[in-house]
């Protein structure tokens, strides 16, 4: 999908680095509407598209708490999350790599609590509570990063950081800017 133009199968375009909409913090729902049904609907098209395992509303330049999951490959489960909030952490923190789709290209060793717990509204506006010890705790944990304009690049090993300056130094070069 080529950025700045919505897929005729009704993705919205990823937001790439070093856009400033994915460093803002996210505003919180409101009312869960048809609007934001709309917005779960096209971030899961977009999604998969573009071969994700979660997506942030930054992600397709919507300043709202909404995330959507789900890949089968890493049993994922796909679901959408409105204002999501982690209520509790456990287990080691562990190291593992990860990618972002408004990163293309950049991969690196996050650090993050292996089991999670989250609160969020599904689409209907009803809370519910889920915890997770596996792929989708990272999941989630990535994507809410998203929600608070935090990226892997700022989580990153410092060694990965390193490998990865040139390439996020195209990123911005690309976009526009000075590098």
């Amino acid at each position: 999908m080529a950025e700045g133009s919505p897929s005729a199968e009704g993705g919205r375009p990823v937001v790439l680095f070093p856009d400033p909409m994915l460093r803002r913090k996210a505003q919180p729902v409101r009312s869960v509407d048809a609007a934001v049904r709309e917005l779960v609907a096209d971030m899961f098209r977009t999604m998969d598209l573009e071969d994700g395992a979660g997506l942030a509303a930054p992600q397709v330049g919507e300043s709202v708490r909404v995330f959507v999951t789900g890949t089968s490959e890493r049993d994922v489960p796909r679901r959408a999350f409105i204002n999501p909030v982690i209520v509790d952490v456990g287990g080691e923190l562990e190291w593992m790599e990860e990618g972002c789709l408004s990163l293309p290209g950049i991969r690196g060793s996050v650090r993050r609590p292996v089991a999670v717990t989250i609160r969020a509204l599904d689409l209907e506006g009803r809370e519910f509570e889920e915890t997770r010890s596996d792929f989708a705790a990272r999941v989630w944990q990535h994507e809410l990063d998203h929600l608070d304009g935090i990226l892997i690049i700022d989580k990153m090993s410092p060694i990965d950081r390193l490998k990865v300056r040139r390439q996020v130094k195209d990123l911005k070069l690309a976009a526009g800017g000075d590098g």
